[in-house]
C-alpha cells in the first residue's frame, strides 16, 4: 500500500496566547502563578524558577502586561539605563544567571535592583536555575539576591500535561481529539519543553502527510523522537 502524498510544510509564525486567562494551571505552577499575580509580593523582588518551556515568559508577559512593565533580556541589561527602566513602577527581566553575561551584566543588575528599590518598583526575574547555580562573582548581588522570593515552576503532572497540549496545539490552530492528547500526556517525556518540541513535529508530520494528528501519527513520532 502507498503512503499518502506528503508535501514540504511552511515554517508559518505560531502566536501563542498569553494573557492571564490563557495561562494553564497545575499543582506544578500554581504557587507561581498566585505569586506573580497577587496585588502584594513578599517582597519587592521575586525570582521566577524554572526549566526551559516551563511558562517563565507566559507569566512574565501577563506580569508585564497588567502593570505596564518594561521586559528585558539579563543579558541586554548593560545596554538600558536603570532609572528609566524603573519609571513605570515595574520591570521584566528575562533568562538570569545565564553563562555569558559577564561582570558587566552583573553590575547592570545590581544597578538596577538598586533603582527599583529607590523608586519603589517590582522588580520580576526569570531564570532556569535557583540562585545557587548562577555563579555570581559579585557579593553585593547575590546578597541583595538572596533576600529576593523565590518561587519555582515544577514538572506538570498528567493534567496539566493534558491541558497545555491543548493550548500548544490551540495556539498552532490545530484540532486534535482529546483522547489522543491523553494518549500523548501519557507517554511524552514529562516536561513543558518536551510538550513544545511534540507538538510542532506532531503538526509538522501532519501537514506534510495532508492529514489530522492521529493516534497512528502520534505513536510513530512518539518512537521516533523529535
Amino acid at each position: 500500500m502507498s503512503e499518502p502524498p506528503r508535501q514540504l510544510p511552511l515554517a508559518l509564525p505560531v502566536e501563542a496566547a498569553c494573557g492571564r486567562d490563557d495561562y494553564v494551571v497545575g499543582v506544578a505552577n500554581r504557587a507561581a502563578f498566585d505569586l506573580v499575580t497577587a496585588v502584594r509580593w513578599p517582597s519587592d523582588v521575586l525570582l521566577l524558577i524554572g526549566p526551559e518551556g516551563a511558562g517563565k515568559s507566559h507569566l512574565a508577559a501577563v506580569f508585564a502586561a497588567e502593570h505596564g512593565a518594561p521586559t528585558v533580556a539579563a543579558a541586554e541589561l548593560p545596554g538600558h539605563d536603570p532609572l528609566a527602566l524603573v519609571a513605570a513602577g515595574a520591570v521584566v527581566v528575562e533568562d538570569a544567571g545565564e553563562d555569558g553575561t559577564g561582570g558587566e551584566g552583573e553590575r547592570a543588575l545590581f544597578h538596577l535592583l538598586n533603582a527599583a528599590r529607590q523608586a519603589g518598583a517590582r522588580l520580576l526575574i526569570t531564570a532556569r536555575r535557583p540562585l545557587a547555580g548562577w555563579g555570581l562573582a559579585l557579593p553585593d548581588l547575590a546578597s541583595r539576591l538572596r533576600a529576593a522570593t523565590p518561587v519555582e515552576l515544577g514538572l506538570p503532572d498528567d493534567g496539566l500535561l493534558d491541558a497545555l497540549l491543548a493550548k500548544l496545539f490551540a495556539d498552532r490552530q490545530t484540532t486534535v481529539d482529546p483522547a489522543v492528547v491523553a494518549y500523548l500526556a501519557r507517554r511524552m517525556e514529562r516536561s513543558f519543553a518536551a510538550a513544545g518540541r511534540l507538538v510542532e513535529a506532531l503538526d509538522r508530520e501532519a501537514l506534510a502527510a495532508k492529514g489530522p494528528i492521529t493516534r497512528a501519527l502520534a505513536a510513530r513520532v512518539l518512537v521516533r523522537g523529535f
